[in-house]
């Protein structure tokens, strides 16, 4: 037992070493490239800690052989930009001045419920409070609001229809029906609910309403009688 909590503590002093030379960003926001490194090394680490038939030496040796290998794609990724791409990934513009670029949504395996988790996460609750947004290349979401944004957020917008289907759920929670929506689509020139890409609706008769490949629209509607959220 004594000797089990000896080589845990060595193990751990290693560990502690090595993340700490890996630098700030291996602490804080992580590239791909170095989350799969960690999670190799918090692999590694756990053998010689649990299994005391194998050298300790060995996994000292596996943990530094990946602490060799961080440090030199860490130098490529500094000298050689042409090679920054395919070891960090780079930025996807999710959101123009045109709204949501559906391709990039789908080429990070992101759907407009997950963008717009993003915006309110950020402080923004509309897709019209923003000109611009995306993801970084470590995966954190980044906004450029619009001037005057504040006043926009003004009603919590419901997403009513999501990549041409209608989001049931949040229709109940406006007390209206599709029929509703529906008429507002005719109204705008839109043939079928199929080819919107996204319709929200806020509590004050707010609409923003994208086509798939066209530029989105706001625009204000009335509302029933006694309808808000």
């Amino acid at each position: 037992m004594l000797l089990i909590v000896i080589r845990t503590a060595i193990v751990f002093l290693l560990l502690l070493v090595v993340i700490r030379a890996m630098g700030k960003r291996q602490i804080g926001e992580m590239q791909p490239f170095e989350l799969v490194i960690t999670l190799v090394v918090a692999d590694l680490a756990c053998i010689p800690m649990a299994d005391t038939s194998i050298p300790l030496l060995y996994g000292a040796v596996a943990v530094l052989t990946i602490f060799a290998l961080h440090e030199i794609i860490t130098l490529v990724d500094l000298k050689m930009k042409r090679l920054k791409p395919f070891i960090s990934g780079k930025p996807s513009l999710v959101v123009n001045k045109n709204g949501i670029d559906e391709f990039q949504l789908k080429k990070n395996n992101l759907d407009i419920a997950d963008l717009i988790e993003s915006l309110r996460v950020a402080g923004y609750s509309s897709l019209d409070c923003i000109d611009y947004a995306l993801y970084e290349s470590n995966g954190m979401f980044s906004a450029l609001p619009k001037q005057g944004f504040s006043e926009m957020n003004t009603s919590l917008p419901l997403v009513i229809i999501n990549n041409g289907e209608y989001d049931t759920n949040n229709l109940s929670l406006t007390g209206l029906s599709r029929s509703f929506f529906d008429g507002i689509l005719k109204g705008k020139g839109v043939s079928s609910y199929k080819r919107v890409l996204v319709l929200t609706a806020d509590g004050e008769g707010k609409i923003y309403l994208q086509e798939k490949g066209k530029k989105y629209r706001t625009f204000t509607v009335p509302l029933p009688h006694g309808i808000a959220w």
